[in-house]
């Protein structure tokens, strides 16, 4: 039945990929039935730090506006790329994607400060693709079936689609800039000469998040010990046409 195969696929996303995604659809669901408004949601400075309504600094990550082609976009390529993250360059590091998150999270929070801005869903969206493409820059993209280019390009492209749609791009630069900067002190600032990793996960983290390494000195039983070790497996990630 179908609704085996959605719950199926639902159970089957990443712990934190099925946790976000929920957030944002529960949020939107919530504003559709009335039982919330977007402008208990949206960020505020002066209602955070004055009126101490601490949980703008979430919410505002979790509503992408009302039901229609641009929540669905969103929602589309939220779930896919942070699922490919997590499942591809941060498998078994849970604690340090979920470092991303809030590191992501604090810097577009701090230029929120500072601009007009008040929902940051997308900029999150939109900086997980930019670390994606930028940690597969090989794989071929087709947008719609109308363009082809490098995975790297793909932020970029998202960026002029939502030009062509009529919105602001401040929102994608955002998501762009802080993307960049996960990606450099992460990727490539640890691989200079002279350079080292900066970002460094807290300790707490890994203990939530990371289950405890197997003791590499145990020496399970031989009943123990399963016949077979399933190998793993390349698995090729294709743009939907």
């Amino acid at each position: 039945m179908a609704y085996q195969g959605l719950a199926q696929e639902y159970l089957g996303m990443p712990a934190v990929t099925r946790a976000y995604t929920t957030a944002c659809v529960l949020t939107t669901a919530a504003v559709q039935l009335e039982f919330i408004t977007p402008f208990q949601l949206y960020f505020n400075p002066d209602l955070i730090f004055r009126k101490f309504q601490i949980w703008r600094l979430i919410t505002n990550f979790l509503f992408f506006g009302p039901l229609g082609f641009s929540f669905f976009f969103n929602m589309i390529f939220l779930y896919r790329y942070c699922r490919m993250l997590e499942e591809g360059s941060f498998r078994g590091r849970t604690a340090d994607f979920v470092f991303m998150f809030l590191f992501g999270g604090f810097l577009m929070t701090l230029f929120g400060l500072f601009a007009s801005l008040f929902f940051l869903g997308q900029a999150f969206t939109i900086m997980l693709v930019y670390v994606w493409s930028r940690r597969n820059p090989y794989i071929r993209m087709n947008f719609f079936g109308l363009l082809n280019f490098q995975a790297p390009f793909l932020p970029w492209v998202l960026m002029g689609f939502s030009l062509l749609l009529g919105n602001s791009i401040i929102i994608d630069l955002l998501g762009i800039a802080v993307g960049h900067i996960y990606y450099f002190l992460e990727d490539v600032f640890p691989n200079q000469p002279g350079g080292k990793k900066l970002l460094l996960t807290p300790g707490f983290l890994k203990m939530v998040f990371d289950t405890p390494e197997e003791d590499p000195n145990y020496n399970p039983l031989p009943e123990d010990q399963p016949e077979n070790q399933p190998g793993d497996q390349d698995q090729n990630q294709q743009w939907p046409q």
